[in-house]
């Protein structure tokens, strides 16, 4: 190519206007919610008595922790792409899931005897928890890293980090409607494990792929 030729083609990519950053991010989230929800249909599906659970408040309380993660990491994720980097109000507001969670946690055990905290607390579906958040999360992980690079986050990790809690969350969304395990004990620990994983791979990536 010759000089000018490749002047030209630099011009030409410059005048391109980009793709908001914003609009990136709920094309981003659409996506990774149809890759979730592919993934849980064809590896696990909704619980046989979905309906009749969904009549409880402790199955319901389940999507209220996931989806309030889910919410709270997406903006805060939005703030971390930007250069400026205004986290802070977002970053704060993290805590009210925890809150949550452990409000319910008191709940359940001064309502359930003493001889069974250990019963909800175990379940029955721990491998199960463990093994499809990842799974259905993955997809999702892989398309907000791919969201990220569209931006430019000065703290990579951070924001890979937040990228994988935001896609724990919307896989534990879909998970919860197949777990049988609806103790808020339950939910505590290893829904926020498996999470947490996601989060700690999202570091990892997050700070390779996300830097500019």
């Amino acid at each position: 190519m010759q000089t000018d030729d490749l002047i030209k083609a630099l011009k030409a990519d410059v005048a391109k206007p980009a793709m908001p950053l914003g609009l990136t991010w709920w094309i981003a989230l659409g996506c990774a919610t149809v890759v979730a929800a592919v993934a849980f249909f064809l590896m696990i599906g909704p619980r046989p008595d979905f309906a009749a659970a969904a009549e409880t408040l402790r199955f319901l309380f389940k999507f209220v922790v996931t989806l309030l993660t889910a919410t709270l990491a997406f903006a805060l994720l939005q703030r971390l792409s930007r250069p400026d980097d205004q986290a802070g109000l977002p970053a704060r507001w993290l805590i009210a899931t925890p809150l949550v969670l452990a409000a319910a946690v008191v709940a359940e055990l001064v309502a359930v005897p003493q001889d069974q905290w250990a019963t909800v607390w175990w379940g029955s579906n721990i491998l199960v928890c463990l093994t499809f958040i990842p799974l259905i999360g993955i997809g999702p992980l892989a398309i907000f890293l791919l969201a990220l690079r569209h931006g430019a986050p000065t703290r990579p990790g951070l924001a890979g980090t937040v990228a994988g809690l935001l896609a724990g969350g919307l896989a534990a969304t879909f998970y919860a409607a197949h777990c049988t395990d609806d103790s808020p004990l339950f939910v505590a620990t290893w829904y926020s494990i498996a999470v947490a994983g996601l989060a700690a791979l999202g570091g990892i990536l997050g700070s390779r792929v996300a830097r500019w």
